[in-house]
C-alpha cells in the first residue's frame, strides 16, 4: 500500500505535491495505472490510479474515497510542555501520530526550560509517521501558548479537561478512572520537567480541570503524554 499525503485533494483528478511526486515516480518507480492511496490528514482515505507519472507533478485519478477512515470514538487534545531536548518532543509527536491524537498544543509553563517551540520539523515528522502507519488523521500541531492563555482559550469549553500533575490541593483522580468517565472531547494538560507549579494546578482546577494521577512513577513529559494517549485509545 503506497500512501501519499496531500492536504487539499481534488477530484476526480489530483496532482501530487512535488516532493510526493518525486517519491512516487523516482523512488517507488510507480507507473501508469498503478494503484496508490492518498490522504489529506483530515480523515479522508482515497484510492486512485496513476495517470501521468511525472516527477514534477504526478497526476492521480481518484476512484474511491473513504471518509473518517480509522476514526476514533473521541477527540483528544493534548497541551504538552515542550521538552528541553527538542528531539524528545519530536519523538512524542511521531508516536502520538501513530497511536492517534487530534490536537497537540505546546504549553509554556512557569517551570518550562524551553520557552519557545518551532513546530515546522515536528509537522514533517507527523506527516512521515502518518504515511508510515497508514493513518488518515494527522494531528494539528498548534503554535506554542502560555499556560494562563490556554486556560482562557476555547479549547476547554464543553470538554472533559484534566491536568496530570504530581501534586494538587486535594486528592487526584487516577487517570484511567477519570478517562473512563469522560465524554467525546478530552483535553489533558501535561507539564514540563519539574511538573506544574502549585499555582498553575490551582488555576487549572478553577478553570474546570480535574487533577489526575498517572501512577506511582515520576514520568518524563513525553512518556506521560504518550501514556494518556494509550489510555484514551483503549477507553
Amino acid at each position: 500500500m503506497h500512501l501519499f499525503y496531500s492536504p487539499h485533494i481534488q477530484t476526480p483528478e489530483h496532482t501530487l505535491p512535488p516532493d510526493e511526486s518525486l517519491h512516487c515516480t523516482r523512488v517507488l518507480r510507480l507507473k501508469k495505472s498503478d494503484t496508490v492511496y492518498l490522504t489529506d490528514g483530515k480523515g479522508s482515505m482515497c484510492t486512485g490510479k496513476v495517470l501521468d507519472p511525472d516527477p514534477a507533478g504526478c497526476r492521480i485519478r481518484i476512484t474511491h474515497i473513504t471518509e473518517n477512515y480509522g476514526a476514533r470514538p473521541c477527540h483528544l487534545h493534548l497541551a504538552v510542555a515542550p521538552t528541553k531536548n527538542m528531539e524528545r518532543f519530536e519523538w512524542f509527536v511521531e508516536k502520538a501520530t501513530e497511536v492517534g491524537v487530534d490536537i497537540i498544543t505546546p504549553l509554556i509553563c512557569e517551570r518550562s526550560e524551553r520557552k519557545q517551540c518551532k513546530t515546522d520539523r515536528a509537522e514533517r515528522i507527523a506527516i512521515s509517521a502518518l504515511k508510515q502507519c497508514k493513518r488518515a488523521q494527522m494531528p494539528v500541531i498548534e503554535k506554542a501558548v502560555k499556560f494562563e492563555d490556554f486556560l482562557k482559550s476555547p479549547a476547554l469549553e464543553g470538554a472533559s479537561a484534566a491536568i496530570a500533575c504530581c501534586q494538587a490541593p486535594g486528592e487526584r483522580t487516577p487517570a484511567v478512572q477519570w478517562i473512563g468517565k469522560t465524554g467525546e472531547r478530552i483535553v489533558v494538560l501535561i507539564g514540563p520537567e519539574g511538573d506544574f507549579s502549585f499555582a498553575e494546578v490551582s488555576a487549572a482546577i478553577a478553570a474546570g480541570c480535574t487533577p489526575v494521577d498517572l501512577g506511582p512513577s515520576v514520568l518524563r513529559t513525553e512518556t506521560a503524554a504518550l501514556g494518556v494517549i494509550f489510555l484514551v485509545a483503549f477507553k
